[in-house]
């Protein structure tokens, strides 16, 4: 029986073990969440604290929403202007790359001096690169050198040439004339002179050749002085000495006959013997055939033709000439070294550098009905990192490459100082450009402030009390004109009352 109550007061002791512990459980879930149950706590007071003014408030006690009024701006005073904004990359005018044609070099095309470093610029008579030992000569112009130039050859580009010599100073006979001649070969030493060079080598054994046509053209002229002299000693007549001695055998010869009649001698035998005297005079005097020295004579002017024409081909043979790979024509010089692809040592292959105009240039893009707006000389602006607005000219309105409904737009800026330019070198910027502008300052308004009158005539409604009354509000409605209409605005000038600036037009109720 004890063992029994024992039991039981040990089951009965389950009971307050069980709370206790459940007590002591909610304890910890309240001590660990603490912050969320105050948040919870004084959502249920605001919760019920708007129930309670809800209820007990009345609305205009709360304060009830005010009647709507009307809803205005001021007349602004000022210029207008309706622009097109386009972005723009900054960079360099007229990119293009500077070749070196190679094909007239007898040994490996390598750069041996004269590299330019990035930035440098590029002007008339500038070496831009020395390859083998020679230079690349910069010169004005746009039609690239594909030929070798010298005596005797003619077209476009030695016109091309002649004229930028001429640019230089550089004498070249008629500048007008496509001929390369003599006169154009002295101005190439003159060129290479400036640039300090010597003139092009010429050809293996174009030196030789000249002296040996030098003499040979001697020899002929000698030969042609010999003929001379025998045909005029085949055409000049008897000599004193002929003429004496046939006038002696004459003489004897009459005294002859006369002796033999006297004495009874041979007188026909002396008779013919005069007759024989007197012929050879009368041959000593008769006309000689010099067909022989003539023709002669001839053969040696023919000779001296041969040789002259010789001669004339062997002088232009050591004649300056300019290899196409020894000049490279740019166009708006000078022109600033972007990107130089070659250093020293190195052999040539494709573009030796890149080189740009010596003036900024903005390149942007416009759609083509903005692009349609604008117009080749147009005014523009552009601002600058640090706020400066500075002025740009639209030089160019091109077709975007492989964009039909896109324009390119080209602007050159205003000149800018050194530091400007390394503001915004390599930069993007927006360019504002003005297609349509007031003259001075006008009014303008919205264009939602315009309303129609019963003509079809455009007028504007002035408030002239407070606009928070509405409709009870005070206003006049005066007549306008408009002008330019530009960014939601339009310019107008009243007909038949007048605006000041700042006055309140109506847009909306």
């Amino acid at each position: 029986m004890e063992e029994r109550t024992e039991l039981l007061e040990v089951a009965g002791d389950e009971h307050p073990s069980s709370d206790a512990s459940r007590v002591t459980g909610w304890g910890r879930v309240l001590r660990g969440n603490r912050v969320l149950w105050v948040v919870a706590a004084s959502a249920v007071i605001a919760l019920a604290a708007g129930l309670l003014i809800g209820r007990f408030i009345a609305p205009a006690e709360a304060g009830e929403a005010p009647e709507p009024g009307l809803v205005t701006v001021p007349v602004e005073f000022g210029p207008l202007s309706n622009d097109v904004t386009l972005r723009a990359d900054v960079g360099y005018a007229d990119a293009v790359d500077v070749t070196v044609d190679t094909a007239s070099l007898d040994g490996a095309a390598i750069v041996t001096g004269q590299v330019p470093e990035q930035g440098a610029e590029l002007a008339a008579l500038s070496v831009a690169l020395e390859v083998a030992g020679r230079p690349i000569i910069v010169l004005p112009g746009e039609l690239p050198a594909y030929r070798t130039l010298r005596v005797g050859v003619s077209g476009p580009d030695v016109l091309q040439l002649k004229q930028a010599l001429t640019a230089l100073g550089i004498g070249v006979g008629d500048a007008t004339s496509p001929m390369f001649d003599r006169t154009t070969a002295e101005g190439v030493r003159q060129l290479y002179a400036q640039v300090g060079y010597p003139a092009p080598a010429p050809a293996e054994g174009a030196t030789e050749m000249l002296r040996s046509a030098e003499e040979a053209l001697r020899s002929a002229q000698g030969a042609v002085a010999a003929a001379q002299q025998g045909l005029a000693a085949a055409g000049a007549g008897p000599s004193t000495l002929d003429v004496w001695q046939a006038d002696v055998a004459v003489a004897d010869a009459e005294r002859a006959v006369e002796a033999a009649r006297s004495s009874g001698g041979d007188v026909q035998g002396a008779e013919w013997a005069l007759k024989t005297a007197q012929l050879q005079r009368e041959q000593l005097f008769a006309a000689r055939d010099t067909s022989a020295e003539q023709s002669e004579l001839a053969s040696a002017h023919a000779q001296v033709q041969a040789a002259t024409e010789a001669l004339t081909e062997a002088q232009v043979s050591v004649l300056p000439h300019l290899p196409a790979g020894e000049v490279a024509y740019l166009t708006e010089l000078p022109r600033r070294v972007d990107a130089v692809n070659v250093a020293r040592g190195a052999a040539v292959q494709g573009p030796v550098m890149t080189v740009s105009g010596a003036s900024v240039r903005l390149t942007g893009a416009a759609a083509e009905a903005d692009a349609r707006l604008l117009s080749v000389g147009g005014e523009a602006s552009f601002e600058l990192p640090d706020g400066t607005v500075v002025g740009a000219t639209i030089a160019a309105i091109e077709e975007a490459k492989g964009a039909a409904s896109r324009r390119t737009v080209l602007l050159d800026p205003a000149e800018l100082t050194p530091e400007q330019v390394e503001q915004i070198k390599g930069k993007n910027v927006r360019v504002r450009v003005p297609v349509g502008a007031t003259e001075g300052d006008v009014l303008s308004v919205p264009l939602a402030a315009l309303t129609a009158g019963p003509g079809g005539e455009e007028r504007v409604e002035i408030v002239e009390s407070d606009p928070r009354d509405g409709e009870d509000a005070k206003t006049r409605v005066v007549l306008v004109e408009t002008g330019l209409a530009a960014r939601g605005a339009v310019e107008i000038r009243p007909l038949d009352g007048e605006i000041e600036e700042g006055e309140l037009v109506v847009v909306g109720r």
